[in-house]
């Protein structure tokens, strides 16, 4: 990936970050791709995983979400 299109983008956090400064970061708008960070290393390593990846890793995420109470292991369904 070039570096350029990482130098000019848009870095966001989740909006269920909380204000700890302990979590990742990632970029839109890069084309195919979703590039991730550590927050807290800004100019440290970048992961970027193709964009139907990060879909299916967000989709599988929201469909594990823990739920208080439920079934599973610490309140997470198991598959």
């Amino acid at each position: 990936m070039n570096t350029h299109i990482l130098e000019a983008a848009v870095w966001r956090t989740s909006s269920y970050s909380g204000q700890g400064g302990d979590c990742v970061e990632v970029a839109d708008g890069v084309p195919g791709y979703v590039p991730v960070r550590d927050s807290k290393v800004a100019c440290g390593p970048v992961v970027a995983f193709a964009s139907a990846s990060w879909s299916a890793f967000v989709a599988g995420a929201k469909d594990s979400a823990p739920s208080v109470g439920g079934p599973g292991v610490n309140g997470v369904r198991q598959r």
